[in-house]
């Protein structure tokens, strides 16, 4: 099956246009014609099955035939992680943890970060992109860039945790977690948080955790983090 996004189809919808960019993708590239099938998703847990009845490269029309909708995770895994100085390693990492299945992630600039300014519109495609290959009917939700600082005195809801790098009392993140719960797990920059942030994390209910044994990229560490809590609620 080959998975389409558009968040402006809905549920009811009984016909669709795609605009002209996917159009001319579904029939000069992909060479669908009339009567083929077309599966679409809003990125809200709906998947809609449709009928291509207007083959056109400019608009192409599909009328719906079959409506599912997919109950959301019984978790939520939202990952709050310092962007790499090397913007290919980000990418990997939002490319790989929507296909794991990540619900959430947000940007944070830290005392050490590499890199100070991050935009989200590459991210957002490349979400969307991973999406789509991996059959999810969830679009991972990807937040603009906030200070460290802010964060952690705005999320209060669920298990919050810090990993870090520092020789201090930690846990281990796979025995602090538990099954359908929501975590929120800070990863910081390669040179990893500064002592001032981590105190004020756990000032504010961060626990401070690890994550093995061995020193972890940035972007390895916010994998290694998203794929235990997915294995976990497996």
């Amino acid at each position: 099956m080959q998975l389409f996004y558009n968040s402006d189809i809905k549920k009811g919808d009984t016909t669709f246009f795609f605009d002209k960019e996917e159009s001319k993708h579904i029939i000069k590239v992909l060479r669908k014609k009339e009567g083929d099938k077309v599966f679409i998703t809003n990125g809200l847990g709906f998947l809609f099955e449709s009928e291509i009845i207007l083959a056109s490269e400019k608009k192409c029309e599909v009328t719906i035939t079959k409506e599912t909708f997919q109950q959301p995770d019984s978790f939520y895994t939202h990952i709050a992680v310092a962007p790499t100085k090397m913007n290919d390693r980000m990418e990997w990492f939002l490319e790989k943890a929507t296909e794991i299945g990540i619900h959430e992630i947000t940007p944070i600039i830290c005392d050490h970060s590499e890199r100070k300014v991050y935009k989200i519109d590459r991210a957002e495609k490349i979400i969307q992109a991973a999406m789509k290959q991996s059959l999810h009917l969830y679009l991972p939700k990807i937040n603009e860039p906030v200070l460290f600082s802010q964060f952690v005195k705005s999320n209060s809801e669920g298990h919050r945790f810090i990993a870090h790098c520092e020789e201090t009392d930690k846990k281990s993140f796979q025995k602090a977690i538990t099954k359908n719960e929501k975590v929120i797990l800070l990863i910081g920059p390669e040179g990893d948080f500064s002592t001032k942030e981590i105190n004020l994390a756990i000032a504010n209910h961060f626990i401070p955790v690890t994550l093995g044994n061995t020193r972890l990229r940035t972007e390895t560490a916010a994998l290694v983090a998203c794929h235990t809590l997915a294995l976990l609620n497996e």
